[in-house]
């Protein structure tokens, strides 16, 4: 007897992953249009921690003599000869200070630069989030195109 699946042709298992993700954009796109993002107070919420794989993964630096500097977090003076961790927007910091950071949030502490996080939710309602913003500067430049 041939079930429901093979009778229309579906791999169930292939086809599940992207109806799925096809779904979950379309939830993601709904809470959006309907603001249910403030509603649940996604907003006002701590971002997640940053992924950990990027955490290991930033830029190492070797302090020299002549850099001197201090890190944001703790106040405290760069040594010689100290590794520091470099974030994608240039900042630097005691390697201790910014993995502690990282471990509570996901963004830099001194100019909000957002990196990736391990939590698929927070990442869709940042792309949603983007997409918005996108969509409005859309509309903004049509409007002043057929208006000016």
């Amino acid at each position: 007897m041939v079930d429901y699946f093979e009778e229309r042709g579906i791999n169930a298992l292939e086809d599940a992953s992207a109806r799925r993700a096809h779904l979950e954009s379309q939830i993601m796109r709904l809470m959006a249009d309907f603001n249910l993002f403030e509603e649940l107070g996604m907003p006002n919420q701590l971002a997640p921690p940053a992924s950990k794989e990027v955490v290991n993964n930033l830029a190492e630096e070797k302090v020299t003599k002549d850099d001197g500097g201090k890190c944001d977090i703790c106040l405290k003076e760069y040594e010689a000869e100290e590794l520091i961790k470099i974030m994608p927007c240039k900042h630097r910091f005691h390697s201790e200070c910014i993995h502690a950071w990282l471990s509570k949030t996901n963004s830099c502490p001194l100019c909000r630069h957002e990196l990736p996080t391990d939590d698929k939710f927070y990442e869709d309602y940042r792309k949603e989030k983007k997409r918005a913003k996108e969509r409005d500067a859309d509309i903004a430049n049509l409007h002043n195109s057929m208006f000016s």
